[in-house]
């Protein structure tokens, strides 16, 4: 069955800010973050998405770990960053609409701190907030049919990916699956299937936003409870993703570094061989020393593999 929700203004206008942003993005060939960006996105994304549940570490400490040092914390909450660097590490492996794929994300992200770790809960479930039941789950035998259901829905009907991606998340969360985890699986899973919309979505922190805006986030949750369909969460979501792609905008609009000229030309070139001149063809707004220069470091750094002499070189991306 498809999961109900009511297509209103608010979402046609958001989904279509959404759109003229990451074609602004396209656009400008800055749909893939520089590499120091791509970097600190990800341990935002990383820390926004652990701190909504709870873990105490900050960003600094999150891009220690990141880089194999040592933090003093929690040892649960250490663990917790360490699970989620290789959970995301892994981000452009997991299959959407792969149930199997999905088990073995949690398993990965529950790893030693849940014996249930990639296995769907087995007794009755509610989520409170303070003392008051604000959710009751459907019932554990139910579990396995709900979600298998949720990923056909996910492959198979023809609305935006968008959309589908917010009313995903928002039905993980109303069956919620697992005994712990859901709400970092959600984001988790609505990023991976949004990068089947666009891959700069690997790389945009959309959890940063949500943590900022976490009342707000669950305000949403529990409309979508009482009204019964994923409305309220679909237009809160699409909002958080149209203002993370502000942000990224805003981030990106500096110049392009050589490693990341080099970078977007291998989205293009894939594994062809290329001249200077057909890289200069793509980066316009650079001098032919620019672009040798470029070329010669990314020979030096066993990024490409150069044929030929200076002038008639040829080039391929290892």
């Amino acid at each position: 069955m498809k999961p109900p929700y009511t297509l209103t203004s608010g979402i046609l206008h958001q989904v279509a800010a959404v759109s003229e942003k990451l074609g602004q993005l396209q656009g400008s060939r800055l749909q893939l973050p520089r590499a120091e960006l791509r970097k600190s996105n990800r341990i935002k994304t990383i820390q926004s998405s652990l701190a909504i549940e709870g873990n105490t570490l900050n960003l600094d400490q999150v891009t220690a770990l990141l880089e194999n040092k040592r933090v003093r914390a929690p040892q649960k909450d250490i663990a917790e960053v360490k699970n989620a660097i290789a959970v995301y590490g892994q981000l452009e492996q997991w299959q959407p609409y792969s149930l199997r794929s999905f088990l073995r994300a949690h398993a990965l992200f529950m790893k030693d701190l849940l014996s249930s770790a990639g296995k769907f809960r087995s007794s009755a479930v509610g989520v409170a907030k303070g003392n008051q039941l604000t959710h009751i789950a459907p019932p554990a035998h139910r579990v396995r049919s709900l979600m298998q259901d949720l990923f056909s829905y996910a492959r198979y009907d023809k609305d935006p990916l968008l959309i589908k991606s917010c009313v995903f998340h928002y039905e993980l969360e109303f069956i919620h699956p697992f005994t712990d985890g859901n709400g970092r699986m959600g984001r988790l899973w609505q990023t991976v299937l949004l990068m089947q919309y666009n891959p700069l979505f690997a790389y945009l922190p959309v959890e940063s936003i949500i943590k900022d805006r976490q009342s707000d986030y669950y305000q949403a949750l529990q409309a979508s409870d009482k009204s019964g369909q994923a409305t309220p969460f679909i237009e809160f979501m699409l909002a958080a993703v149209s203002e993370a792609l502000t942000l990224q905008l805003k981030e990106q609009a500096g110049p392009l570094r050589a490693a990341d000229r080099i970078e977007l030309f291998r989205r293009v070139a894939g594994t062809a061989t290329f001249s200077r001149k057909m890289y200069l063809d793509y980066h316009r707004s650079i001098s032919p020393a620019t672009a040798s220069r470029d070329l010669h470091d990314a020979v030096v750094n066993n990024i490409l593999s150069m044929s030929g002499d200076k002038r008639n070189a040829t080039y391929m991306f290892r």
